[in-house]
């Protein structure tokens, strides 16, 4: 029974030293990212949104333009409708019906490269950034970095978003400050 006493004693003993160094060992360093805070605050993410705008409101200005051309045509056509020819009359309503189908067609197409456009610049920004947060990963003892986009909870201590906000905005700003945003035919 003494022997028994003392196996447990000893590994007891053994669990205790093992157990101890893995206690005292650093705690790893994890890191958070809001991405929507990055493409929203950051510089590139403030150009970006700019110069997407930029590019809706001229393309809803062709689209009321062109409306406005329909606007006159119907315009003309109830005016001019009681000393027109029936066929004259018919040929109008129908280049008009046209026309506004052209509208619909240009503005899904305006609303798919909007979209494009906007997905294409996201992609590029998380690239940038993705690459920065890699780095500074390395450089800074991060054993991970997430984005918060599928946490549930997290403290703000862990929250690296406006350091890393403040890297890519020196980055950015170093290779001139400006994107490509040309549609892809």
């Amino acid at each position: 029974m003494k022997t028994k006493k003392s196996i447990w004693v000893a590994i007891t003993a053994m669990l205790c030293m093992v157990a101890v160094p893995c206690l005292a060992a650093d705690v790893a360093k994890i890191g958070m990212v809001n991405i929507q805070k990055i493409l929203l605050t950051s510089a590139a993410g403030k150009v970006a949104k700019v110069e997407i705008s930029k590019k809706a409101r001229e393309m809803e200005s062709t689209l009321n333009e062109k409306k406005s051309e329909i606007q006159k045509l119907q315009e003309t056509l109830e005016r001019e409708s009681l000393v027109m020819s029936k066929e004259k009359r018919d040929e109008k309503e129908r280049d008009i019906r046209i026309k506004v189908n052209d509208i619909k067609v240009l503005k899904n197409k305006f609303e798919k490269d909007l979209k494009v456009l906007e997905n294409r610049v996201v992609q590029q920004i998380q690239k940038e950034f993705e690459a920065l947060a890699q780095e500074m990963g390395r450089e800074q003892g991060y054993l991970l970095i997430i984005t918060n986009q599928t946490v549930i909870y997290a403290p703000n201590s862990i929250d690296i978003t406006d350091e890393l906000i403040q890297k890519y905005d020196a980055a950015y700003s170093e290779k001139g400050g400006s994107f490509d945003f040309q549609l892809q035919q």
